[in-house]
Order: C-alpha cells, then sequence, then structure tokens
C-alpha cells in the first residue's frame, strides 16, 4: 500500500498534476480516467499549466470521465462533461474523438456502458486512473452497499447532491435524477490508480478505507486489493490515520 501525504494544498495538487503529466510522456497513447469535483479541479488546471510551459504532445492520448449526472443537459455547468472540458480538455485542445463519456440522457444506458466499456477496452484498457473519495466512501456513482463486482451502471445519487442539481437546473419533482457510472469491477481492472482526498472532512473516511475491512458499505475500501494504487493525501484527510499501522 503506497500512501503519499503532501504537507500542503498546493504539494498536493502538483504531486496529482505531475503524476498525469508522467503518465503522458512515458506513454503518449495512454488512457487517463479523471473524476470531477473540488478535490481534481486544480490538480487538472495545472496539468494544462505543465503543458503550456512543456508543450508535450497530447495528441494521441485518450481521456475519459469516470462517471456522469444523469437526466440533466449535457451543457449543465455540473455535468461531468462540461466540468471536464472546462478544466482540461478545451485547454489541451483534445479532440472528440480521444475524449469518452458516458451520456447525460440515453434510451438506454445498459448499451451505452457496454459501448463505452468496449470502447476504453480497444484502445488498451485504463493506464492511470485519478479517483476523488465521496465522503461516505462512495467512488463515482458507486454507492455504499454497491456490490464489488459491479459493472458499469446506472445508479441513484446521495440526496444532497439531488437536491443541489434540482434546484440548480430547475428540473421539476418528477424528473428522474441519478448517475451512471464505471462499476468497481472496472475500476480494479486499471492498471494504475491514484486516489486522490483532502480536507479534514474526509479524514474518517481515509481511515476506514485504509485501515478497516474491505466492505461494500465502504466502495473505496476495495483499493486496499489493488496493486497499484496510491493514496494520495493531504494533511488533513490523513489526521486520522497511524501511518505505522500500515507498515
Amino acid at each position: 500500500m503506497k500512501i503519499t501525504i503532501a504537507d500542503s494544498e498546493q504539494e498536493f495538487d502538483i504531486t496529482a498534476a505531475r503524476r498525469i503529466v508522467a503518465t503522458i510522456c512515458e506513454r503518449p497513447q495512454a488512457v487517463i480516467g479523471l473524476s470531477t469535483g473540488r478535490t481534481t479541479g486544480n490538480i487538472h488546471r495545472l496539468v494544462c499549466d505543465i503543458h503550456d510551459h512543456l508543450d508535450f504532445d497530447v495528441s494521441q492520448t485518450t481521456f475519459f470521465g469516470l462517471d456522469e449526472v444523469t437526466g440533466v443537459d449535457r451543457e449543465y455547468a455540473g455535468a461531468c462533461y462540461t466540468m471536464l472540458r472546462t478544466e482540461i480538455i478545451d485547454r489541451l485542445g483534445i479532440d472528440d474523438s480521444h475524449f469518452l463519456m458516458l451520456p447525460t440522457r440515453s434510451a438506454d444506458f445498459s448499451v451505452d456502458c457496454m459501448h463505452f466499456k468496449n470502447e476504453i477496452k480497444k484502445r488498451g484498457g485504463i493506464d492511470l486512473l485519478i479517483l476523488g473519495l465521496g465522503e461516505n466512501g462512495h467512488l463515482g456513482f458507486n454507492q455504499p452497499g454497491t456490490p464489488l463486482n459491479n459493472t458499469a451502471c446506472t445508479s441513484k445519487m446521495d440526496s444532497a447532491l439531488e437536491a443541489r442539481i434540482r434546484r440548480e437546473t430547475a428540473s421539476p419533482d418528477d424528473a428522474e435524477l441519478g448517475g451512471v457510472t464505471l462499476g468497481i469491477r472496472d475500476i480494479m481492472h486499471a492498471r494504475r490508480i491514484i486516489l486522490v482526498a483532502k480536507g479534514f472532512n474526509k479524514a474518517e473516511t481515509v481511515c476506514r478505507m485504509l485501515c478497516g475491512p474491505v466492505t461494500p458499505d465502504l466502495p473505496a475500501s476495495v483499493l486496499q486489493l489493488h496493486p497499484d494504487c496510491e493514496f494520495l493525501l493531504d494533511a488533513k484527510a490523513a489526521s486520522q490515520i497511524d501511518i505505522n499501522l500500515l507498515r
């Protein structure tokens, strides 16, 4: 188990950004999975800043989003598609053929999930997957209670997130909102994973993820079993763990 603890938020963001850049430089045809949220936004922007200075080749790299909100328009600012385009895809000049996303609306999400997984597989599989950590231990839209052998599927979102999105999109009460995501089994097939978490609000979950049992009640705990997963934490998120117990 590899645990990296950054002394500051700036060090945290730079470390994660450098991991992404290094993967692209080592393998220009890499397939890289990204997550959205408050933890990852600045990481994505730093990747672009580094690219502005070093101008490394991204023309062959495929990026994809781990998950997506469903029941909203893709243009909604809180849709993962729009967030990733704004934070990294457009700034790097990635063309549409090298940016894979699950849809926000669909007549058959099961078919879309199958096509999404097949396209990633066709490009060689996931070389690097950046995962954010939900406060309740979710990964993507794999909420607590999700079977650990689950593959890409639709899911419900937590009530607080649903209320916020419903308010921001003026969605009526009878409009169905949710999420679609790669499953835990798909995540575990990534060659390399970096789990990023920062803030005191994640500290208890981080401790349970690293020190507790592997359980569907805390989906992120399954990462203990991955052969090449780095847990990148800031000091606040790491404040409740005893590193000596994990050695």
